[in-house]
């Protein structure tokens, strides 16, 4: 009677190595994780999806330049394009003078090979403000919202140029992506965002005195909001199936 019980413990022992190397953990290649990007939203599922950017210098007079650039992108749109508008403001015209930024900030060179997403402020001044920030969006609606871009049309591999009392503004648009660039008059310091090659770049370097800076970018992500049909449960539930026959 206890024949089959010790015939069956030992054909158990027999297939644990087995059983145990075809549960070890594997490290899976760059290559395969690239393959799953996208994966962890139902095809379909997102009807619109923007980006803001907006980056000012505001010197000691209150002089203000500065610049936003918007893209959004739906099931009809053709042509994606970066549309920008220039932020250009005169200061009160107090008697408070901006004196020439004698500070000095050395290195940084490797700010410009960093990857994902990069925040720096590097002062030498003094009653400076420094704003660098990212948000991430996400709503639920029935259908995408209306569009209705703002501003000029920056076409690829162009640049577009203002300068005022506060210094100047550039932003261009090349093969990688789309940057602003503003460099300040009377040596106050330089700021930098860019959103190029899967990374985003806030970058802002001081050298006088009384500069409010501020880098903004805002990702904004519209999913469809209905109610799951019968077929894509089916197929949630038909890859949860195999889960249960290893014991999860």
């Amino acid at each position: 009677m206890k024949t089959p019980i010790w015939l069956a413990v030992v054909c158990l022992t027999a297939s644990l190595p087995a059983q145990a190397e075809m549960f070890k953990p594997i490290e899976l290649k760059d290559q395969e994780l690239a393959t799953l990007r996208g994966r962890y939203v139902m095809p379909g599922r997102i009807i619109s999806f923007g980006v803001v950017m907006t980056s000012t210098w505001q010197n000691a007079k209150g002089d203000v330049i500065g610049a936003t650039s918007s893209m959004q992108i739906q099931q009809s749109t053709i042509k994606p394009e970066f549309y920008v508008s220039m932020i250009d403001e005169k200061g009160t015209g107090s008697a408070r003078s901006q004196n020439t930024g004698t500070g000095t900030v050395t290195g940084g060179s490797g700010l410009n090979t960093t990857e994902g997403v990069t925040q720096v402020v590097r002062a030498a001044g003094d009653n400076n403000t420094a704003y660098n920030n990212v948000d991430i969006n996400v709503t639920k609606a029935n259908q995408a919202p209306a569009t209705q871009q703002q501003g000029q049309a920056l076409a690829a591999n162009s640049t577009l140029a203002r300068s005022n009392d506060a210094g100047s503004l550039s932003v261009s648009s090349t093969g990688n992506g789309v940057q602003l660039n503003i460099v300040a008059n009377n040596n106050q310091g330089s700021t930098v965002q860019r959103l190029a090659q899967g990374g985003l770049m806030q970058n802002t370097t001081l050298l006088g005195a009384s500069n409010q800076v501020r880098n903004l970018t805002s990702l904004n992500v519209v999913l469809r909001d209905n109610v799951s049909t019968g077929g894509s449960l089916n197929g949630n539930l038909d890859q949860l199936k195999g889960l249960r026959t290893i014991g999860f």
